[in-house]
């Protein structure tokens, strides 16, 4: 580079760029590329409107053999550098690059969904057509171009987090009885870092599996993957390319049937629906889900099973794993891929709002009234008014009609609130919160910490507590368990017991069988209070519990809380929650101070503090006799079936709805 440096004033200088003297020119012809002896050269491998760019003028002839050699690993021609360095930085470059040059390298015109110029709607152009070849005939520079293409598509796959830790991959099959010769299939590597491969890394094989040009970079194998892609292409014939990713969506879509059991996973009404092929937005879409196994050669049989069992599903989950998913060309691959994965992702968040994918929505749908366009009055000036579009009522075009009858909320009919109830009332255990939390955190933590807590006591208040749970005790009777255990610890002790082992003795002996008594309640409560205030202790709640309350607060709902645990105990767990402190919620709370929550007449007293009758009042419980009671008194009784609860007789399913989550609850008219 030769020219004057800026003046002292700051006045700015022409510099020039002189090539060697041997450098080519524009106007000189250019010298051809070496394909080698048995190949066929190309003219010009470019789509017809590639523009004629500083970019064609860098040949690679002369370059060293050896994998990443070459001007793009820094041997730039220094002729070429200045230009180089500014063309994707200037103005022109970079209009040149977003109006002429795709992103993607490709070595066919860029497959498109728009259509192929059957109607005045299709738009079709010289790079977005119908995956029409670009090349003339090179086999070498069609290879060099899907090696390329297959490390461009590992870097992207790694960037959305679909390839980390070397996993996944990408094959491309090229070639076939459409081109007339035989199928050529590039498959990624093992092992490599899938942000940094590079064409140089990938293999070629044929049909048969067997090596037709291994990667320039020694010492690599073949991805285990590719069993699979092949089991892929020999079932789907159109199948021209096939990704295996590690999606964290995949993976946790395997795990929403908890008994992981499930063969299928099913997704509906949902728009991207539309982008896997073959379905739209209201149908079902059913994803088979095989097992894993330590390897992944030995998932070929139950990967062939699958994609004969359903045909229709580009796609096949494997459990804890992730997902293959295949297409008629890479972009349809690619672009199918990236729909699967919204699914996946949505299932799992629907999962979490109580809501199943695979359930096809009972209401949501639009409607517009037909105009009659001969009772429509013209415009002031005579002309016809203007056509509005007629809209079906409903899918199967049936205008609505008196159902009143169905929507009662009779027997095992869900209730909805507002609507068949102004109040709801909610047991904790096994409704709101995992039964396991209870007997798993909140009462190991009082067995752990009872003498400890116990000795910080001051006299009276251990007096006190002493009296509640004898009076707890003698209403049990002597025959009750926990009078026994109580007898059978103190007479065997050798060692006189002081008032405090005797009140620990006690407590266990009630909490052993879960006595839920107004003075044990009460005594744990407190003991719980030092546990949330210390952060050790932090309440538990099912997902779909928050936005519960947050439709019931938006529409005027009262949500109240009827616990066997104390009305302490109930505050302090929803008010240290992972969501923070939610007391605010609630209208009223209710413990064993009101009844037992097995005798009808504590939800009578419930309704008359609440103001209401019984019937506008809707009890949801894991309990079947607490469901029994509250239907007595003539409450709405809703069974919660949770995960770990106490499984529900047949009759009690028969009897009264059932509900897997609370936003089951919420409906408005």
């Amino acid at each position: 580079m030769e020219g004057s440096p800026p003046s002292p004033g700051g006045t700015k200088k022409r510099v020039t760029l002189n090539a060697p003297d041997d450098a080519p020119t524009r106007g000189a012809p250019r010298r051809q590329r070496s394909m080698g002896p048995k190949q066929m050269s190309l003219a010009a491998f470019t789509p017809d409107n590639y523009s004629d760019d500083e970019d064609d003028t860098f040949f690679h002839e002369g370059a060293p053999g050896e994998p990443g050699a070459g001007w793009t690993n820094g041997q730039i021609p220094p002729q070429f550098a200045a230009a180089v360095t500014l063309h994707p930085f200037t103005r022109s470059g970079r209009l040149s690059l977003y109006n002429h040059h795709r992103r993607w390298i490709n070595f066919q015109s860029s497959w498109s969904r728009i259509g192929d110029g059957a109607t005045e709607l299709d738009a079709v152009h010289s790079e977005s057509s119908g995956g029409k070849s670009v090349m003339t005939g090179c086999l070498v520079e069609e290879g060099r171009t899907v090696r390329a293409l297959v490390a461009q598509l590992c870097e992207c796959f790694y960037k959305a987090g679909w390839a980390t830790g070397t996993g996944g991959g990408v094959s491309i099959r090229v070639g076939g009885p459409k081109e007339n010769r035989p199928y050529r299939i590039f498959v990624a590597p093992s092992g490599v870092q899938k942000e940094d491969m590079v064409g140089d890394d990938i293999f070629e094989l044929d049909m048969e599996r067997e090596v037709v040009a291994p990667p320039k970079t020694p010492n690599l194998r073949q991805s285990a993957c590719t069993p699979l892609w092949y089991v892929v292409y020999k079932h789907v014939p159109s199948a021209m390319c096939v990704i295996h990713t590690h999606s964290m969506n995949a993976q946790l879509a395997t795990l929403l049937d908890p008994t992981e059991k499930s063969d299928v996973l099913r997704v509906t009404h949902l728009e991207m629906l539309k982008g896997v092929g073959n379905h739209s937005y209201d149908s079902v879409l059913e994803v088979p889900i095989i097992d894993n196994r330590p390897t992944e050669d030995l998932l070929a049989a139950q990967l062939e099973e699958a994609i004969q069992k359903y045909p229709k599903c580009n796609a096949v989950l494997v459990r804890r794993h992730g997902v293959y998913v295949w297409g008629d060309s890479w972009e349809q691959a690619k672009a199918q891929c990236e729909s699967f994965d919204y699914l996946f992702e949505s299932a799992v968040k629907m999962k979490g709002m109580g809501l199943e994918s695979g359930v096809i929505p009972t209401s949501g749908t639009y409607r517009e009234e037909d105009v009659d366009m001969e009772e429509e009055e013209k415009k002031e000036d005579g002309s016809p008014p203007a056509k509005r579009q007629k809209v079906a009522p409903a899918f199967n075009a049936a205008g609505a009609t008196d159902n009143a009858a169905d929507l009662q909320c009779t027997g095992t009919t869900i209730p909805l609130v507002p609507r068949d109830g102004k109040i709801l009332l909610l047991d904790i255990e096994g409704t709101t919160t995992s039964i396991s939390f209870v007997k798993d955190t909140l009462f190991p933590y009082v067995l752990n910490n009872l003498e400890k807590y116990l000795d910080s006591m001051d006299q009276k208040d251990f007096l006190q507590l002493c009296e509640a749970l004898h009076k707890d005790l003698a209403g049990l009777g002597n025959g009750h368990p926990s009078n026994l255990q109580v007898k059978a610890t103190l007479s065997d002790s050798i060692v006189a017991h002081t008032a405090k082992t005797r009140a620990a003795c006690y407590v266990k002996a009630l909490m052993a069988h879960d006595v839920k008594a107004t003075g044990l309640k009460s005594f744990q409560g407190k003991m719980w209070k030092d546990g949330y205030a210390s952060g050790e202790l932090v309440g538990h709640l099912y997902s779909d519990f928050v936005p519960m309350l947050n439709w019931c607060k938006s529409h005027g709902v009262r949500v109240c809380i009827y616990s066997s645990g104390s009305i302490g105990a109930q505050k302090l767990l929803f008010g240290h929650t992972a969501e923070g402190d939610l007391t605010g919620y609630f209208d009223s709370h209710f413990d064993t101070t009101s009844g037992s929550k097995r005798e009808s007449e504590s939800y009578v007293t419930i309704a008359k503090a609440l103001g209401v009758e019984t019937k506008d009042v809707i009890f949801v419980t894991d309990l079947e006799a607490e469901i029994h009671a509250a239907a007595a008194a003539g409450v709405t009784a809703v069974v919660a079936a949770r995960p770990g609860n106490a499984p529900l007789s047949d009759q009690t399913k028969e009897k009264y709805p059932v509900v897997r989550s609370l936003l089951q609850l919420c409906g408005d008219d």
